[in-house]
């Protein structure tokens, strides 16, 4: 049963968290300021740290540094929810960013696919006849290989990693590319259509009507 520590100073928001998440069978540690957060990881080990940014006493930014030799993977709750703070949150090493208010719906399902990351190990991908190497960057479809741009490499690596979970087109855009989105969908676009071709998945890479696409598998 993976275990979550949970780091945000509104009791209410944290306590709600808390209780949706048990519901769903993970276990759950609170901590309201960033030097309890702090304490509590370094006396227990956690599958996944849900952050807030603006805490008191340490902010989310300096904790992570304390988590992330751990390699404990940390999704950022915040309000903070301009585009150059995404970018900075994902820079400095969180593995997701939920800018609130968000549906606990979609908490659940990015939770659901760190913690699948997590535990794939992030080293051998597969749906259906492809195969992803993440550690050697290779990909083979029915065991022929297929050459792929980086840029397209690291499209498919997320979408594997998110499998039916719909991606926002800006959050897909700023996970890959490492850089804010600014509303120009071309980029994106095309290099979804090549993925399709290149790997026959024109059915399993869903557009999702003004919001992005999904994975299915």
């Amino acid at each position: 049963m993976p275990d979550i520590l949970i780091v945000e100073d509104d009791e209410s928001i944290a306590d709600l968290l808390c209780m949706n998440l048990r519901e769903e069978g993970y276990q759950c540690t609170c901590a309201y300021d960033g030097m309890e957060g702090t304490d509590i990881f370094e006396r227990k080990s956690f599958d996944l740290v849900l952050l807030d940014i603006m805490l008191p006493k340490l902010d989310g930014y300096a904790l992570l540094e304390h988590i992330k030799p751990t390699g404990t993977p940390v999704i950022f709750l915040t309000a903070k929810g301009a585009v150059e703070e995404r970018i900075k949150g994902l820079k400095a090493g969180a593995d997701d960013y939920l800018s609130k208010p968000f549906q606990i719906g979609e908490l659940l399902a990015r939770v659901e696919a760190v913690l699948r990351r997590r535990q794939s190990g992030a080293e051998l991908l597969r749906l259906g006849d492809v195969t992803v190497r993440t550690d050697s960057r290779q990909v083979e479809k029915d065991g022929h290989p297929i050459t792929l741009t980086a840029k397209e490499f690291d499209l498919l690596v997320e979408l594997l990693q998110n499998k039916n979970v719909a991606l926002y087109r800006d959050r897909l855009y700023e996970k890959v590319w490492k850089e804010p989105f600014l509303g120009e969908t071309r980029t994106l676009d095309s290099h979804i259509q090549r993925l399709r071709k290149k790997l026959g998945w024109e059915e399993r890479i869903k557009t999702i009507f003004r919001v992005g696409y999904r994975l299915e598998g």
